[in-house]
């Protein structure tokens, strides 16, 4: 954005100064009453206007206006854009040097995280409470506890006809105003799932097992599913109550995600499809509708994708830099750059947890969030201690989850040593977080 020294035109041909500049879309938010946030390289006007009510409008209201003149600003443009009609929303892109950009992104979010559901629950009550109370309901996604197959993990996702019926299912789902089962449920949107084109699933040769007692053993899940066609499987990775499966042909893995579908393994049904390869550039893994950075990759010591070999670990960035907003290729999209903060801007007190993962860059915070999520005890962290070789103190934290509802207690402690606190508290919510 413009520094406050600098000058700018306004449309009819004279000089203001950023001060002037900052006074006029100040005294803009005070005759509309609408809200006005800074965000990478764009400044959101309104979204939703004072006083709205009901969902977002639906897809098709949004138009893209190009050839902006470069001196003109919400100011001007909103007294414009106004003589066709309320605005919900009005986005204005620019560069650090003053050109506007145009962007239009649509995204169609139709599903549901209802969680603090009793977990005693099975998916056909969770579905029929749902369908009871809000309309366009099309399946209901729950998930066995790890631990005790016959509980839910005590949150479901509820997946809608389209986003409207979601947004509308949202509203009347809000804490407080419905009790299924006489329990208070938290409401939020899903993150979306992630999208891989056609042509690339057509390759892959991973299968996904989900729904796996924690005792099954890598060895015991390749022998049953080599047992179709002897010696397919290549190798196992489990991940306490899940694994991925990966064969030497394509062709063995879809026959084996046929036959094995359904099967019973150490008394556990499994449910079985294809791995969603996960893009180099994104985050190394999405657990829990979240992200986890790449640098869990780093701290973790997870083999190098090229040669095998493991990755040291990584020393995170500077403060100064991470605030401005000076991400590696790899980091997920996070926003973490200062804007000005203009006189008068009305602040709101809010909950962390009415938050959504991505405001999160740290696995602690994630750790945290997640844990509330699942109406969980906060994550209660002990630090030891241990010397190097060479005389340097080295750190691990080990991390104790606690489940409210059912008194269960849960201890993760990673395998390797940080010669810092951060980032020994770092590294163990990330290693809690991929085997929760």
């Amino acid at each position: 954005m413009h520094e406050e020294n600098k000058t700018a035109a306004n449309g009819c041909g004279k000089i203001r100064s950023g001060a002037q500049n900052g006074a006029a879309l100040l005294a803009l938010m005070e005759k509309t009453g609408y809200s006005m946030v800074q965000q990478n390289g764009q400044r959101k006007f309104g979204g939703p206007p004072p006083g709205w009510e009901g969902p977002p409008p639906p897809r098709g209201c949004e138009v893209f206006v190009g050839k902006i003149p470069r001196d003109m600003y919400e100011d001007e443009l909103v007294p414009v854009f106004e003589r066709a009609g309320k605005i919900y929303e009005l986005r204005l892109m620019m560069e650090f040097s003053g050109k506007f950009i145009g962007v239009c992104v649509s995204l169609d979010n139709c599903r549901l995280f209802i969680g603090a559901i009793p977990k005693d629950k099975k998916k056909e009550e969770i579905l029929n409470e749902m369908k009871k109370v809000t309309e366009g309901v099309v399946d209901v996604i729950v998930y066995p506890n790890a631990t005790d197959k016959t509980k839910n993990r005590g949150f479901a996702f509820v997946e809608y006809e389209s986003h409207r019926a979601a947004a509308m299912a949202r509203r009347r789902l809000i804490p407080g105003t419905f009790q299924p089962w006489g329990h208070t449920i938290q409401v939020d949107w899903a993150d979306p799932e992630k999208v891989v084109d056609e042509e690339t699933m057509q390759r892959v040769k991973v299968l996904y097992v989900r729904n796996l007692m924690i005792s099954t053993t890598e060895d015991k899940i390749k022998a049953e599913f080599n047992k179709f066609k002897p010696g397919v499987v290549e190798r196992v990775k489990k991940l306490r109550d899940y694994a991925f499966v990966h064969f030497f042909h394509r062709e063995d893995a879809v026959a084996a995600m046929s036959v094995m579908n359904g099967k019973c393994i150490d008394g556990a049904s499994i449910e079985v499809t294809l791995a969603k390869p996960v893009n180099k550039e994104s985050s190394w893994k999405q657990h829990f509708n979240g992200q986890i950075s790449p640098s869990s990759e780093n701290l973790l010591g997870f083999p190098n994708k090229e040669d095998g070999t493991q990755k040291s670990l990584a020393k995170p960035a500077s403060l100064s830099v991470r605030l401005n907003g000076q991400h590696s290729p790899g980091s997920p999209e996070v926003e973490r750059s200062t804007y000005p903060f203009f006189p008068g801007i009305k602040l709101t007190p809010i909950s962390m947890y009415s938050l959504k993962l991505n405001h999160f860059s740290s696995a602690v915070m994630h750790l945290d969030y997640f844990c509330h999520k699942n109406s969980w005890a906060p994550p209660e962290y002990c630090l030891y201690s241990t010397t190097s070789q060479d005389g340097k103190i080295l750190l691990v934290y080990r991390v104790l989850i606690s489940s409210i509802a059912d008194d269960s207690q849960s201890y993760f402690m990673p395998e390797k040593l940080c010669t810092t606190v951060e980032d020994a508290k770092e590294l163990a919510a990330q290693y809690t977080l991929l085997h929760l």
